[in-house]
């Protein structure tokens, strides 16, 4: 098998034993790639323990900037022997192995068709460390440093990045950049020089940031004026809360004061005893005028419902990130999925819907948590935005994050002192500019007027206990009102026209556009061509039925099991479902733009032979 040979496009994968040290080495690798120029796209896949199960990290290496996943293994550094059968299936054919060779394995463990390169990385680490855990985290580094000299890999960039993560501990860096040069040492003396994947220094990745989706949402909810988080840890949110609590310590704090002293902080974060708590105090932040959010996963939204439906009702402002995990309960709390549409659009009992918002990537979570925020004031009422794993949890190159500073806080109808003074007419749940969304005051606003209790039952448009049905559909029918207001309001649908003019198309939304975006040009490459439409934000607008009627078959391509996205289109806009074609990817790890151009391809293939059949049938009995 003719070695696979590949110049800044390739995957590398490193499967490691969860605890052993082994994440800081592998980001190290990628982030030495980036300062090359070249784009890339890690992924950490870890187990939901703490210690000793598997654990991979798979690295794309793309000058053409591809972002998802592409699908297949060029390079598996194998440091796991628990997953080794699995591990080597992987590679391509042509591809490269790279193991710790220090113990034997026999013949019945390699394949004919790749390129086995052995290392005894365990041997020379117990010749040079006499400490255990020494030898664990440098055979890390010196599995670096052999990889930098087969692929071409700059050690200066590495050793940069050393002295960034030990600023101030030099006896920490001068030990790490030994471990890396023991590997390379070792590389150019025992290793073959002709190894087919190499790194060339490019100019691919232009002024994008790489970050994590969690910590662009919380930088995003500062920006947005949030002073309020209340939150129960839960995988893969909480680094999430963690970063907001980080950047209100740099933002949030009076200039020139103690942090300790009272009245210093101007946030409150707090870490409640259960998911059921942090949303009632959301809530009750959100009813006393504060911005203020949650974030959580799939088992924390069934936890929150009753408080939903509350905020919903009581039309208080309420701002939920969702980081989506496999499910149903507990799932698989480490691995990613769009799992929660359905949960969240119908959130809680009774008649409700809700406005979500689909980031793509970390750019996108900073936006859209800001706009969360001003939305929820806007609408009064919950807004969710769905990321999920693979975004929030994963590092990623980005646009720059932009923020104007002449943009104020959109806080919606608040009626004043001033205007209640004057005699305006408040009457809390009564539409007066029929958009569905009624006035409001913040608590001791005035002190005669403008004031109503806040009711989670059935109510008059001011606010008074009532059962009568009329005003109750009156209020339901309000709120439906401010639903459809809300479609001009959220992010709008991102269309995009193929070359040629085609009767197919394709529906996609989140974290599933990096790849998307790769299936389609491959696709197209094939001479398959599909228009697509990106969904950023439900309430959908008219235009996505519009681009349905346009077509006639549209995939719908999401990360679940149960059509979740297709299903909502359905039912919101009684479509034929036998115009939806699902394509769907839920095993937990990443949509692949292999997967999405096969399934896609497949599909079309299939139609197109049922239609020739047809015809022929049809020619026959005439």
């Amino acid at each position: 098998m003719k070695p696979i040979e590949a110049v800044n496009d390739f995957v590398v994968k490193f499967a490691n034993v969860n605890g052993s040290g082994s994440a800081s080495a592998n980001e190290l690798f990628a982030k030495s790639i980036l300062r090359m120029g070249v784009p890339v796209s890690p992924r950490n896949i870890f187990p939901s323990n703490i210690q000793g199960l598997p654990t991979w990290y798979e690295v794309r290496v793309t000058e053409r900037g591809w972002l998802g996943r592409r699908g297949g293994i060029d390079l598996m550094v194998a440091m796991n022997p628990q997953t080794w059968d699995a591990d080597v299936k992987e590679i391509e054919p042509g591809g490269y192995l790279f193991y710790d060779n220090t113990r034997p394995l026999p013949a019945s463990k390699f394949r004919d068709d790749i390129n086995v390169i052995g290392m005894p990385l365990t041997a020379i680490c117990n010749r040079t460390y006499a400490d255990a855990r020494q030898r664990q985290l440098f055979k890390n580094i010196m599995y670096i440093g052999a990889l930098s000299l087969l692929l071409g890999i700059d050690p200066a960039e590495i050793e940069k990045l050393f002295g960034e993560q030990y600023k101030g501990k030099e006896k920490l860096l001068d030990s790490n950049v030994k471990a890396l040069h023991l590997g390379r040492d070792y590389a150019q003396e025992h290793l073959p020089g002709d190894f087919g994947l190499h790194v060339k220094r490019a100019n691919a990745v232009g002024d994008r940031i790489f970050v994590e989706g969690n910590a662009a949402a919380a930088l995003g909810c500062i920006y947005g004026g949030a002073t309020v988080c209340a939150w129960y840890p839960i995988t893969p949110s909480s680094s999430l809360a963690e970063a907001f609590q980080k950047y209100c310590m740099k933002y949030r704090v009076d200039a020139g004061t103690n942090p300790d002293e009272p009245g210093a902080n101007k946030f409150a974060v707090v870490q409640a005893e259960d998911e059921i708590a942090s949303i009632g105090m959301v809530v009750g932040a959100g009813w006393n005028g504060a911005r203020a959010f949650t974030t959580t996963s799939g088992p924390g939204i069934s936890l929150m419902n009753e408080f939903i439906g509350l905020a919903y009702f009581a039309e208080i402002p309420v701002t939920i990130i969702d980081v989506q995990r496999g499910g149903p309960s507990t799932g698989m709390p480490t691995r990613t999925q769009q799992s929660d549409v359905l949960a969240c659009a119908y959130a809680s009992h009774g008649d409700t819907k809700h406005v979500l918002l689909f980031p793509e990537d970390p750019h996108e979570c900073f936006e859209f948590s800001a706009q969360a925020l001003d939305l929820a004031d806007r609408l009064q009422t919950p807004i969710f935005v769905l990321t999920d794993l693979d975004i929030g949890m994963n590092q990623r190159l980005c646009a720059p994050f932009a923020w104007d500073d002449a943009r104020e806080l959109d806080r919606g109808k608040v009626m004043t002192a001033e205007e209640l003074e004057a005699g305006k007419e408040f009457g809390r749940y009564k539409d007066v500019d029929g958009d569905g969304i009624p006035w409001r005051t913040y608590p001791a606003t005035h002190p005669k007027r403008g004031s109503f209790f806040t009711r989670g039952t059935s109510k008059n448009p001011e606010a008074r206990y009532s059962e009568r049905g009329d005003d109750y559909i009156y209020n339901m029918q309000r709120l439906l009102k401010k639903f459809d207001t809300a479609k001009a309001l959220v992010p709008q649908p991102v269309p995009r026209e193929a070359a040629h003019k085609t009767r197919h198309g394709a529906i996609y939304f989140g974290s599933t556009s990096p790849a998307m975006s790769e299936a389609i040009a491959a696709l197209e490459a094939d001479g398959l061509h599909l228009d697509t439409l990106r969904l950023r934000a439900f309430p959908f607008p008219d235009m996505v039925a519009d681009f349905i009627a346009a077509h006639d078959k549209v995939f719908v391509v999401e990360q679940n099991r149960d059509a979740q996205l297709r299903s909502l289109i359905v039912n919101e806009f009684g479509i034929d479902p036998a115009k939806l074609v699902p394509v769907l990817h839920y095993d937990g790890t990443p949509i692949t733009a292999r997967f999405i151009a096969r399934s896609i391809s497949e599909e079309i293939q299939a139609r197109n032979v049922v239609r020739i059949d047809s015809g022929k049938t049809a020619r026959g009995q005439s």
